[in-house]
């Protein structure tokens, strides 16, 4: 059989030559056809435990988001969105902006779409230093976490951290201080570097970006609400703008609709995508406030935000957006995401006592812990147990990716107490296997 030319992502083909051919999903499960059974074969049911990369909120197709794109599909596909505009882009960005209101009070004046998480965090950085720049203190100097993940592309990568996801263009990208992560007991260190960095660079210190209270990639670190309030007030002093990229924690992920909520803070511009359309079709979105969008207000066209992308506020993700906003108003969202996070603290006591399973940490429906493995382990990226616990997962039919030695949950919000209990017990199963 010829190889297929699919060049999948983060996939090395030389070891994973095939992929899982997958037909269907609905709800929390994946549908992939037996092989072994042939075409007309049963098809295999895998528990996605971790949403497809964490964009799946809702469930698999949603009956209701189907319809609705589905309804859209039918009427306007796309447009050029400059000069142009649709209703749903419109009724999106207007309850987007209501939606923020709920969360932090004050809400965001102003909506830029574009395709992607990575996208959305390009156009953050664009929009800060062209802030600077049109206010006349051009400010240049970008800060950030350590084991930060913002995306892929070349601005994205550069304020993440250095690491095999970009070790070979390191050259391109540009200079960022990068802050050690605040976690339990060394926050005093973290907010030491931070002012101290601040008060030697008075007035070029252009933003300071952010995954609030969880890093993603960098391995599901995890830190309080009140270290990140403390940073912040610290570049609030020092008029450094607030990037939050909520690409992953938004959208209820960590328990509340937006993860800066807990903290009591409203960053100057705000990241999103994945959850916001349900993890339906791609779209990111890229929140702001009024002075942001006043930097840009101005009769020399030269002075226009000078961004877009060709898919810009793509009617059929706009359908999706609106119709998942839909079921946040009218199904129990918020109790699936308590109850889901119950059931992590829940299991947390059981998963402590195993003695391969260390570091247990949980941000809402968000749960990570670390398999203590053989030489061959370790939170390395690259560590060869990685793939030895993703493959033993799916042998139980759940699809766990694992970062290096770590294990995590992040189930959609449809998720069964019986799948979260399938879960729990792969995860107790690999980390008895792990040393074996």
């Amino acid at each position: 059989m010829r190889a297929s030319p699919v060049w999948h992502p983060f996939t090395q083909h030389a070891i994973n030559p095939e992929s899982i051919l997958i037909d269907r999903a609905q709800g929390a499960y994946l549908y992939a056809r037996n092989k072994d059974q042939g075409e007309a074969g049963q098809e295999r049911q895998i528990i996605d435990a971790i949403s497809s990369w964490w964009v799946i909120t809702h469930g698999h197709c949603h009956p209701h988001i189907v319809k609705s794109v589905r309804e859209q599909a039918a009427k306007l596909d796309q447009v050029i969105f400059a000069g142009f505009t649709h209703e749903l882009a419109e009724k999106l960005a207007t309850r987007m902006t209501a939606l923020t209101a709920k969360s932090f009070g004050t809400p965001y004046d102003h909506a830029f779409f574009s395709d992607s998480g990575s996208t959305s965090v390009e156009v953050a950085l664009k929009m800060a230093i062209g802030y600077w720049a049109h206010t006349s203190q051009s400010r240049s100097k970008i800060i950030a976490l350590e084991d930060g993940y913002h995306g892929d592309t070349f601005g994205a990568m550069s304020v993440g951290s250095r690491s095999h996801y970009n070790a070979i263009y390191e050259p391109y990208l540009f200079e960022v201080e990068h802050l050690p992560v605040p976690e339990s007991g060394k926050e005093s260190r973290t907010l030491e570097l931070l002012e101290t960095y601040l008060n030697a660079h008075k007035n070029d210190v252009a933003a300071f970006i952010f995954e609030p209270l969880i890093l993603g990639a960098g391995g599901m670190r995890t830190y309080s609400p009140q270290a990140l309030k403390a940073m912040t007030e610290l570049c609030r002093k020092h008029e450094v703008l607030l990037i939050a990229d909520e690409v992953m924690t938004g959208f209820g992920r960590t328990g509340t609709m937006f993860a800066c909520e807990q903290a009591g803070i409203m960053p100057d511009i705000m990241c999103l995508s994945k959850g916001i359309t349900a993890g339906f079709l791609p779209m990111g979105l890229t929140l702001c406030s009024h002075d942001i969008f006043k930097a840009y207000y101005h009769k020399d066209r030269s002075k226009m935000f000078f961004h877009s992308s060709s898919f810009t506020g793509n009617a059929l993700s706009c359908a999706a957006a609106n119709a998942s906003l839909d079921v946040w108003e009218n199904e129990p969202v918020l109790k699936n995401v308590q109850t889901i996070s119950a059931s992590h603290k829940a299991i947390t006591p059981k998963f402590a006592q195993h003695k391969n399973i260390c570091n247990i940490r949980q941000a809402g429906t968000i749960i990570a812990l670390d398999i203590m493995a053989d030489k061959d382990g370790g939170a390395d990226y690259l560590s060869n147990l990685q793939p030895r616990l993703y493959a033993l997962a799916l042998e139980r039919n759940v699809l766990l990716r694992p970062l290096g030695n770590t294990l995590y949950v992040l189930p959609p919000y449809c998720v069964s107490n019986d799948d979260l209990k399938e879960i729990y017990a792969t995860i107790e199963r690999l980390a008895e296997q792990a040393a074996a």
